[in-house]
């Protein structure tokens, strides 16, 4: 809630009203994180108050968009959170959460997030190391070729993208090559900033759609945010049923990145510089 992300950034997020369950499942969350105040470490018991109420594998069943004429539930949200400290008993990872809904996408991927870099940097003893981290891209990998699924992954380009950000996309795409019925593309969202250093219409999403769910998250997917920073996901995967599949927001979801994917500031793989660099 800064003049930056509501002005200069483009940020997607999704409102729910008039889902209590959710909410108090959510505010569980928040009162994980409000009690960390009396304390100076992370116990290993916690109240039940903070315990989890829905989770991956028993998520909570709900309507959206005046579709309970239906009689069915059509949609399964689920609330996860990371690190793994702060994931109270029942409560799923961020990152399973992400594996889980990839996973369930059978024709289509659309992924749009800000940052994509498969390393876990550290500091180790005085001495900075770095470790492939594989939990995101490989499931990425095996979608597109163990299962034919399409994918499309849009990628921000600014200032702050890692130069080993292009070599990685380089390699998922590479994975296509010479073979049928396989397709995996990349795109670099890029906005030009100004002599302030200031982004300007930033791609600030971190989300997925596939063909039968969303997840919409804060972390960017890099290998620190999910396991030292404290972040909440949002998971929501269609159930059959009569009507537009989850009320409507997986076609919204959808809509929405391929506008951003069709857009003149998407540049194919082939044609991007890398950050900074300037129009031929």
């Amino acid at each position: 809630m800064s003049w930056r992300s509501l002005s200069e950034r483009k940020e997607l997020g999704v409102v729910l009203t008039d889902c209590s369950c959710l909410a108090l499942d959510l505010h569980r969350v928040f009162s994980f994180y409000w009690q960390l105040q009396h304390r100076d470490y992370i116990p290993s018991i916690w109240s039940r108050k903070v315990l989890a109420l829905w989770g991956r594998q028993e998520p909570l069943e709900l309507s959206l968009n005046a579709s309970a004429a239906a009689r069915l539930p059509l949609l399964c949200a689920s609330l996860q959170s990371s690190p793994d400290s702060f994931c109270p008993k029942g409560r799923s990872r961020d990152v399973e959460a992400v594996q889980q809904v990839i996973r369930s996408a059978q024709t289509f991927l659309l992924i749009s997030v800000t940052d994509y870099l498969p390393l876990l940097n550290r500091t180790y003893r005085g001495a900075f190391v770095a470790r492939y981290w594989s939990p995101i891209d490989e499931v990425i990998r095996e979608a597109v070729i163990l299962r034919g699924v399409r994918v499309q992954l849009l990628i921000s380009s600014w200032s702050h993208t890692h130069p080993l950000t292009l070599n990685f996309a380089t390699s998922l795409t590479s994975l296509c090559v010479e073979l049928d019925n396989c397709s995996l593309e990349v795109k670099f969202f890029e906005q030009r900033e100004d002599g302030k250093d200031v982004q300007h219409g930033l791609n600030h999403n971190k989300y997925i759609v596939t063909d039968n769910a969303v997840y919409i998250g804060t972390h960017d997917w890099v290998g620190r945010e999910f396991s030292l920073n404290a972040g909440v996901g949002l998971a929501l995967e269609s159930r059959p049923g009569p009507g537009p599949r989850g009320g409507g927001l997986v076609e919204r979801l959808g809509d929405a990145f391929r506008r951003d994917w069709g857009s003149r500031y998407a540049q194919s793989l082939k044609s991007h510089q890398g950050p900074g660099a300037t129009d031929p």
